[in-house]
């Protein structure tokens, strides 16, 4: 694939360290690509603070569990594989239900905001993404080991959808 010698090189790197991701994660959608130069400036502050949120709400699960167009399309489709993974942790424990249920609206949320953008662009798909096979946590045990893997993806995630979108921000 051709780069356009326009782009910088930190956003290249951006993207070399995204690419980097994915092969660390079996879920390839769950990783923004690179960035779009595009986007308007109050977009990527908004998301910035939406990726804000959802890590605080993320860090506030993986606590809890362990002590009891490319880039926009690639960011949403990580967001949608979350919403999927997430909901499948319902019914984790009385005690997190209610940090679940602001994390998945959090997630929501935020890709609803990639997705609107998406259309304001003219980059979104014809239709929406249909969730897949999400995995059935059938015990306590198994909604509480796969909500410690699931945030802590998810954090790993959020970190690095921050640092792009920091970046675009700041070109």
């Amino acid at each position: 694939m051709a780069v356009p010698a326009a782009q910088s090189p930190m956003k290249l790197m951006a993207l070399q360290l995204l690419l980097w991701h994915s092969a660390l994660w079996t879920v390839p959608e769950a990783t923004p690509l690179g960035p779009a130069s595009s986007l308007p400036q109050s977009f990527l502050l908004k998301c910035l603070e939406q990726v804000r949120k959802i890590q605080g709400d993320g860090a506030a699960l993986q606590e809890k569990l362990v002590s009891e167009t490319g880039c926009l399309s690639q960011l949403h489709s990580g967001l949608f594989l979350y919403q999927g993974l997430l909901q499948a942790l319902e019914g984790i424990s009385p005690e997190l239900g209610p940090t679940l249920d602001t994390l998945q609206l959090d997630v929501a949320d935020f890709a609803t905001t990639i997705w609107q953008q998406m259309e304001d662009l003219g980059m979104a798909p014809a239709l929406q993404p249909t969730q897949g096979a999400m995995p059935a946590f059938t015990s306590a045990f198994q909604r509480r080991a796969g909500g410690v893997l699931v945030a802590s993806h998810l954090q790993r995630f959020l970190e690095l959808a921050y640092r792009v979108l920091r970046h675009l921000a700041q070109s």
